[in-house]
């Protein structure tokens, strides 16, 4: 379980509503709070998480999963830089992805590291090499 990954927002809402792969996330924390493995986020998949909680469970719950999410022992990365932009631009225009979801991608890739994850229109970039995938699901 050691290594470098980065997280998703299906990760994390599935983490955060104790989706059947909570506890595999839970592990995944655990390492890296006793620093045996990096996780990495990006504020887009922050801002996802809160949107969406907010927009179905409201401000409350948003609030409290912002919380949560910024106790996590994560990298939060919260800057665009060119070679971020680009490579996440590049993987959206070329592939049937979510915008936020290119940018979790495009980290993965730059960061080279697995992306944590069971969002199945992502399996296309783990086919074609672009990125590795630890599936959640299945």
């Amino acid at each position: 379980m050691t290594g470098r990954f980065v997280l998703d927002s299906y990760a994390l809402i599935g983490y955060l509503e104790n989706e059947p792969f909570a506890d595999r996330i839970e592990k995944y924390l655990k390492q890296a709070k006793k620093a045996e493995a990096s996780l990495y986020l990006h504020a887009i998949q922050l801002g996802e998480v809160y949107y969406i909680t907010l927009r179905e469970q409201g401000q409350n719950a948003a609030d409290l999963a912002y919380a949560r999410i910024k106790a996590f022992p994560l990298t939060f990365v919260d800057k665009i830089d060119e070679e971020l932009l680009l490579k996440a631009a590049t993987l959206k225009a070329g592939y049937s992805i979510s915008y936020a979801d290119s940018f979790a991608a495009a980290l993965a890739n730059i960061y080279n590291c697995a992306l944590l994850t069971g969002d199945p229109e992502l399996k296309i970039l783990e086919k074609e090499s672009i990125i590795s995938i630890v599936w959640l699901t299945g």
